[in-house]
């Protein structure tokens, strides 16, 4: 009965082990460029990947704040939101891809731009 009750313990001390290492998450913030809640909508559903546990983008302050696993860089995040449309600090959309963007979306043009 001992053996089994360390057996158990010994199992149990290396599952939270275990559990404690994947539930690492890194969390930061970086700038978004867009205009409205229909940009809000597009970036923060680019980001819904297994990753990602929270990404929430302010359109006053144009700056999103993430919470990822750290099996994925700020990079890739940043570029996957350039790929919808959407400048970031490092990456600039392609112009076709941004010019497809409804009109209240384009900031580039406008005076708040970067």
């Amino acid at each position: 009965m001992k053996k089994l009750i360390s057996l158990l313990s010994v199992f149990f001390f290396l599952s939270t082990l275990i559990v404690a290492q994947d539930s690492k998450v890194v969390e930061t913030e970086f700038k978004v460029f867009g205009n409205c809640n229909m940009c809000k909508n597009r970036i923060e559903k680019a980001l819904k990947i297994d990753e990602v546990k929270f990404a929430k983008w302010n359109k006053n302050t144009k700056m999103l704040k993430v919470a990822f696993e750290p099996t994925i860089t700020v990079d890739s995040l940043q570029q996957i939101l350039a790929a919808v449309g959407h400048d970031t600090e490092k990456f600039k959309a392609k112009n076709e891809v941004y010019k497809a963007l409804p009109k209240c979306c384009l900031y580039r043009d406008n005076n708040n731009t970067h």
